[in-house]
Order: C-alpha cells, then structure tokens, then sequence
C-alpha cells in the first residue's frame, strides 16, 4: 500500500533538486507529483496531473455511493409496486443499485473535475505565495525513510505529513 507523503518547497530550484534525490532513492517519477502557481515555471518537474489538482477521486466515490444507495431504493420500490408477483425482485435490486451506482459515478465525476481538490486546501496560500507543493507516492514501509531524507538535506522544507492512503485507481 502507498502512502503519500506532501511537502512545501520553497522555491523551484529546491523542488529540481529534492526531485534528483528522490530518483537516487529509487523514487519513480511517476510518483511525484508538483504544484505550484501559474507564473512559476516547474521546467521539467512532473506537475501534477487532473487527478492530484481536482476532486474527481472523492467525486467519483460520493458519487458511487450514493447512486448505488438510490439505486437500491428505486429497486425496491421498484419491485414493491411492479414486480410484486414475480420472484426477479432480487435481481431487480441488484440491476437497480449496479446502474445507480455507475451513473452516480459518472455524473459526479463530470461535475468534480472542475472543483479544486479539497485535500490542498490547506497548501492554498503556500502555493500564491510562490512555493512548491510536492505531492510523493511511496511504499507505506519507506515513508519515514523519505521524510527523514527530506528533513535531513533540505531543512527549509516544511513537511505537511502523509495522507493515510492514496486511491488505488489513479
């Protein structure tokens, strides 16, 4: 399981280098992620993608459940006043919540992608004041080991802790 580990650097020529050490730490690029504000040129950091700058995970999931929620509500009213007599109503629930849930999903997600991530909120003013939000995925047993690294070559960087799992899709 990985967990990611957020950091605010102060400037970008720190970020270059934190990212150096994390690949000499056998920290795959694709597990790091960087924010910064629209003036700062990241060069050729990894920014962070849609999934990391929005809330299309947390929309996706409200979204799946709820709607799978509804979903078996409509089933079993469903049931109750159209298929009373027959023996489906089972499966008519289970159809109910699986389409419920899908759609759920995909109409939350559609709406999440324009909404900022509510996990940065609290890096908000970091980022307008010109710092580096780096967003690190690592193995639950090495998240110690990286934060020392960190806290170890580069002082200046504020170590926000670790978010206790990351979604498994992204």
């Amino acid at each position: 399981m990985r967990r990611r580990l957020y950091f605010v650097l102060p400037d970008v020529a720190t970020a270059q280098t934190v990212h150096n050490e994390l690949l000499l730490s056998r920290i795959e690029e694709r597990h790091m992620h960087f924010l910064a504000s629209d003036d700062l040129d990241l060069r050729d950091l990894p920014a962070a993608g849609l999934l990391q700058k929005t809330d299309v995970v947390h929309g996706t999931q409200m979204g799946f459940t709820i709607g799978g929620a509804t979903g078996i509500v409509m089933g079993i009213l469903t049931t109750m006043f159209f298929f009373a007599e027959y023996n489906v109503s089972g499966l008519v629930v289970l159809w109910m919540a699986a389409a419920g849930a899908i759609i759920g999903a995909w109409s939350s997600s559609m709406i999440a992608v324009n909404v900022p991530n509510t996990r940065l909120k609290a890096f908000k003013e970091d980022i307008d004041a010109g710092h580096v939000l780096l967003m690190v995925d690592v193995q639950a047993s090495r998240a110690e080991e990286i934060s020392a690294l960190i806290r170890k070559h580069h002082p200046e960087a504020d170590i926000h802790g670790v978010e206790p799992t990351i979604p498994a899709f992204p």
